[in-house]
């Protein structure tokens, strides 16, 4: 990569992810960002060999060193992290605070406990309202406003509800303290399931992807995805594709995986001959993609894991075949847009050789296959995500370049703590959320109000929800947006319709991930737009069209729970399968307009139709479905006219 696309790749992360907008200059406080990163990852891989902590003190540890992390790395002002030299006093005793009153929880843990009991003292009141505000504040600074906002329009409806005219919201108010001291020494609030899920799990797996990044395992998966389809129709953006999936399987970040396979992708995407709309929003919708795909997925299936109280492989085999249809439905949007425009693949000649790459560089999965080996065998996620961690370190010292020094492993060590940072921050402040949603009762008021609204039809309340996961992930994190919807949206779908539990949490995990590419705020999409230098929103529309089979998928899941592995057998599953995989070639070639040629208004009418009749489970819909579909395409199979979009006579209408 040249310095300029080096430095224009910076600068869209500047601007479009929070994690990247960190000091540049610690001055003499960089030492204390590797005693504490450092610590902090050696303290995860210690407690996950030997056992972890109780687990309020394994949250303070977790916690509290991430906020003191956090208030020296991020200004209080995006844009200060390049001029300020060093660390303001205030942000160090920010620092030094919020690693205090974290830890006070560890220094007075039997004190707490009776205390639960007894009665706080006001010191231990003090302490929780400031430990709040700091959770806040270093959630500003790593994640963002939005999630800020929310988190204190709940703590307002906690102190007072009693104020809200409607009885369906309204409850008696909660006093300043008794709000505190509920939310940081309860198990319920800020140290409850995510932030302990995240101590146990969610930290190893990240690490993980560090070590493996370190590897330079992205660009072996750039380069495997190009062998496999560059020389196919439209085979830059196939490649796209199949490189962020396999991108996914170590990182889950939106945002990220866009910058760092978009600035290889969306160049040769725009060179093929793609739109640079369509270029970014195609990296964009893959990359987003990147939190459904198995074995790591987004932080949020880990608290899945824990809210379902099924062993993560359940999660992981669950998650596997929504994941492989939502990249088959990018992957045949992309094929009818090259059709459309006659893009064709890559010269063989300009192609790495997929035998060279996998006889060269194969050995760089052995930690994959460790993950997903353990974790189906029956170790806990904690261990075997150990094992990745040691299998990668190890996998690294095969060859040269990616031979670590002593330098380069504290580096590394140190880099794990600042990519938890983000996710840390957010799943305090997620904490925060479903905490209040406890004590208020906010969740059953949620489920009576969905019943209300749909007057008890199943998709009125599955489009509320969606509509809902949608509004929040514009301004949650995907983490924070799970378990919110999860506490208020999910069990009102399994108890008042009697949905199956995995497929009501996979349903707003689902749109809590896609409002990374759904305008008006669609970060991955504007991220891929930097790259591209497209109009940002075109970007998010057409990587909502691109990526269509995610708004489809969910709902298959819903009526159809055998494709996440409910009360499957192998035929039901094949057809199940077969039909969506037919569903969401209608539907995308609806979006784009091409099917055997390019499609007149009618004809992507009834291809939409016949696409989405297919997602209902009764053999007469999607018999009428593929039946819409087959009819379309044997119109434009054998109907000679100019609108053929360049298609030549000896060409295959469908080619692979």
């Amino acid at each position: 990569m040249s310095n300029q696309q080096s430095t224009d790749t910076q600068g869209v992360l500047d601007k479009y992810d929070k994690e990247s907008q960190s000091r540049t200059n610690l001055g003499k406080w960089v030492w204390l960002i590797t005693i504490l990163g450092v610590g902090l990852t050696f303290f995860h891989l210690y407690t996950g060999y030997f056992g972890t902590l109780p687990s309020q003190k394994q949250g303070a540890v977790h916690l509290g060193t991430a906020l003191g992390i956090i208030f020296i790395l991020f200004p209080a002002k995006k844009g200060l992290q390049k001029k300020q030299k060093g660390v303001p006093w205030y942000d160090v005793v920010l620092a030094l605070t919020s690693i205090y009153v974290a830890y006070h929880k560890i220094f007075f843990f039997e004190s707490i406990l009776q205390s639960r009991i007894s009665g706080y003292s006001f010191a231990d009141i003090v302490i929780a309202f400031i430990g709040i505000l700091l959770v806040l504040e270093a959630t500003r600074r790593t994640v963002g406003l939005p999630i800020v906002i929310v988190a204190s329009i709940a703590l307002l409806y906690a102190l007072f509800g009693e104020y809200i005219p409607t009885d369906i919201l309204s409850h008696p108010g909660f006093s300043v303290s008794a709000v505190a001291t509920d939310l940081w020494f309860q198990e319920s609030g800020v140290f409850g399931t995510p932030i302990q899920i995240s101590s146990k799990y969610i930290y190893l797996f990240l690490f993980f992807g560090v070590i493996l990044i370190h590897t330079n395992i992205g660009k072996i998966f750039n380069d495997m995805a190009f062998a496999l389809t560059g020389k196919y129709t439209g085979g830059t953006a196939k490649a796209a594709v199949a490189a962020s999936g396999m991108q996914g399987m170590v990182s889950g970040s939106s945002v990220g995986n866009t910058v760092a396979s978009g600035s290889f992708t969306i160049p040769m995407m725009k060179k093929a001959g793609f739109k640079s709309e369509f270029a970014a929003a195609t990296e964009a919708s893959a990359s987003t993609g990147g939190q459904i795909m198995p074995p790591l997925m987004g932080a949020a299936a880990f608290i899945m894991m824990e809210y379902l109280g099924v062993p993560y492989s359940t999660i992981m085999l669950a998650a596997a075949i929504p994941a492989l249809l939502y990249f088959t439905g990018i992957f045949i949007g992309t094929h009818f847009e090259a059709k459309k425009f006659g893009i064709l693949g890559l010269p063989k000649s300009e192609l790495p050789v997929f035998r060279t790459l996998f006889v060269k560089y194969s050995y760089l999965l052995l930690p994959l296959a460790m993950i997903i080996g353990t974790v189906l065998v029956g170790f806990s996620p904690q261990r075997a995500a150990l094992l990745g961690v040691v299998s990668a370190f190890l996998v690294s010292f095969i060859r040269k370049e990616t031979r670590m020094s002593i330098r380069e492993i504290f580096h590394v060590l140190e880099q794990g703590a600042r990519v938890a940072l983000p996710v840390i921050a957010a799943v305090a402040t997620a904490g925060i959320i479903a905490g209040i949603i406890s004590i208020t009762g906010l969740g059953s008021k949620f489920a009576a109000g969905i019943i209300a609204l749909s007057s008890g039809y199943l998709v009125l309340a599955l489009l509320f929800t969606m509509v809902a996961c949608i509004i929040l992930g514009m301004g949650l994190p995907t983490t924070a947006n799970y378990v919110v919807t999860a506490t208020v949206a999910a069990p009102a779908l399994i108890n008042e319709f009697g949905i199956a539990p995995i497929a009501a949490h996979m349903f707003v995990f689902y749109f809590g991930i896609v409002a990374d590419i759904t305008p008006p705020v669609c970060l991955a999409a504007y991220a891929g737009a930097g790259i591209a230098r497209a109009n940002p929103f075109k970007s998010g529309v057409t990587a909502v069209k691109l990526a269509i089979a995610a708004f489809i998928i969910p709902y298959i899941i819903v009526y159809n729970p055998i494709l996440v592995l409910v009360d499957v057998t192998p035929l039901n599953l094949v057809i199940a399968i077969i039909t969506a995989i037919i569903g969401m070639m209608g539907v995308s070639s609806a979006m784009i307009g091409y099917l055997a040629r390019a499609s007149r208004i009618w004809e992507r009418a009834v291809l939409f139709i016949g696409g989405l009749l297919l997602i209902l489970p009764e053999i007469a819909t999607s018999a009428i479905g593929i039946i819409l579909i087959a009819v379309v395409w044997a119109i434009q199979k054998w109907q000679k006219d100019d609108t053929s979009g360049g298609l030549r006579k000896s060409e295959s209408p469908i080619e692979a």
